[in-house]
C-alpha cells in the first residue's frame, strides 16, 4: 500500500487509522484552552426573548447560555459562556462575576437564577406512570405544579438519605428537601422513586 506525506512534513497521511499527530496536539491544545471573557473584550446584552447575547470581538452569538462550573459553592465564579445550540459549545469563560461591568453582572445573575431555579415540593399529591414517565402533581414553595419525568437514567438524583432532585423532561429540576417531612401517604407515591 502506498502512503501519501504531508508536504514538508514527511509524515504518511490517508491510510485508514492513521493520522497527522502533529495537527491532533494543535487541535487538542486548542479545544484545552480557556478563553477569559472580560469587560474589555466581549459585549454582553438582552434579546427581544430576555435571553442574552454577545459579541465578542468580530464573532456574534445572538444567543447564549450561562452555565456554573464547578465547583457549584463558587456561586458567581467560573461561569461558562455557551452557545445555545443542541451541540453547546464553550465560547469562554468569566473567571469573576467582578470582570465585567454592573449591567452584565445583573444580565449574567438573572440567567444563572433563570437556570437553577428549583422550587422545593411541599406536598405531593399524586404521582401517576405510563409508558415510561411519570407525570407528578405538587405543590410546591413557588404554589402547585404539574410536570412529566421520564423513567430510569438521571431524572431522580438523592442528594442524602432524605433530599432528592427531580429533572422533568424540560430539564427543570424541583427538590424535596427531606422526605420524613412527608406524609406517610405522601411517602408511599413515592416509593417507586426511593
Amino acid at each position: 500500500m502506498r502512503r501519501r506525506e504531508v508536504p514538508g512534513k514527511g509524515k504518511p497521511i490517508g491510510e485508514p487509522g492513521e493520522f497527522d499527530l502533529e495537527q491532533m496536539e494543535k487541535e487538542t491544545e486548542e479545544m484545552l484552552k480557556t478563553f477569559y471573557l472580560n469587560k474589555k473584550n466581549a459585549e454582553f446584552s438582552r434579546t427581544k426573548g430576555g435571553f442574552l447575547s454577545l459579541k465578542l470581538e468580530e464573532q456574534f452569538y445572538p444567543r447564549v447560555n450561562v452555565v456554573r462550573m464547578f465547583p457549584f459553592r463558587e456561586m458567581e465564579r467560573y461561569l461558562s459562556i455557551r452557545t445555545a445550540d443542541e451541540r453547546s459549545k464553550e465560547i469562554g469563560v468569566v473567571k469573576d462575576i467582578w470582570d465585567v461591568d454592573s449591567e452584565t453582572r445583573n444580565m449574567l445573575r438573572e440567567q444563572l437564577k433563570l437556570r437553577y431555579f428549583t422550587p422545593v415540593i411541599t406536598k405531593v399529591i399524586s404521582i401517576k406512570s405510563e409508558f415510561g414517565y411519570s407525570y407528578w402533581e405538587v405543590v410546591t414553595n413557588q404554589g402547585a405544579c404539574r410536570f412529566t419525568v421520564r423513567m430510569g437514567g438521571n431524572a431522580i438524583l438523592h442528594l442524602s438519605e432524605t433530599r432528592i432532585l427531580i429533572m422533568d423532561i424540560d430539564e427543570n429540576r424541583f427538590e424535596i428537601s427531606d422526605v420524613e417531612k412527608l406524609t406517610a401517604s405522601e411517602r408511599r407515591k413515592l416509593d417507586l422513586f426511593l
